[in-house]
């Protein structure tokens, strides 16, 4: 994350800050199963599998399925919005996610949680680079080994702080899933359009400051 400036990585936490949110939301909805956190629902898979819970890896497999859905929608719309893709990317997840909520609040929970796991694939393609994505938002195991590989290097004489953004990331998604866990239990899954509202505010002010060189020239 070297390469970002520091708001690049103020915006990255605070959409870890988000996924973790809605994880937690998703995870306590679906009763251990993780709408953003692919990992852990690949591990629960084999678990599945092995032990002959057939129910589990079918969900298992739909949220994949959708996660990966998610990506492939929002690579194609940071694609085609060229220099605007972050707040094109952050519109469509912002729209996904307030279809969630209005689909569990409709009692559609299938679906609602179908359009979380698309939000939550399709957040990946906001920092994305050359068709790659830049910044992980929604899963911290890469970001904790390159932490460790900069604490690593600043303890041999590297740079005292690279390792600071990356344990930012982790950070966030951590609050981020606290703070999911107490709305849920608090509003329960109306605590989604919390999330969506954030991620279309930083939509709408990503979206003006694209537009503002335009503008001046």
């Amino acid at each position: 994350m070297k390469d970002y400036r520091r708001r690049d990585v103020a915006l990255a936490a605070g959409l870890s800050a988000v996924a973790g949110y809605v994880d937690a939301i998703g995870f306590l909805k679906l009763g251990g199963f993780f709408v953003s956190f692919m990992s852990g629902n690949s591990t629960r898979l084999g678990v599945g599998a092995a032990m002959g819970h057939w129910r589990s890896v079918r969900t298992v497999l739909t949220l994949v399925g959708l996660f990966v859905a998610g990506v492939v929608a929002g690579a194609l719309v940071a694609r085609r919005a060229g220099e605007g893709r972050r707040s094109a990317v952050l519109a469509l997840e912002a729209g996904l996610l307030a279809t969630g909520a209005g689909l569990i609040t409709a009692g559609f929970d299938a679906a609602g949680i179908g359009a979380m796991v698309l939000a939550m694939g399709a957040e990946n393609a906001v920092f994305q680079r050359d068709g790659d994505v830049g910044v992980g938002l929604t899963y911290m195991t890469g970001a904790l080994v390159k932490a460790g590989q900069r604490i690593a290097a600043a303890l041999t004489g590297g740079d005292r702080w690279a390792w600071g953004p990356y344990v930012l990331l982790w950070a966030g998604l951590t609050l981020g899933g606290a703070l999911g866990a107490s709305a849920y239990l608090r509003f329960g899954v109306a605590a989604l359009w919390a999330a969506a509202g954030a991620v279309a505010a930083v939509a709408a002010v990503k979206a003006w400051r694209e537009r503002r060189p335009a503008r001046a020239w």
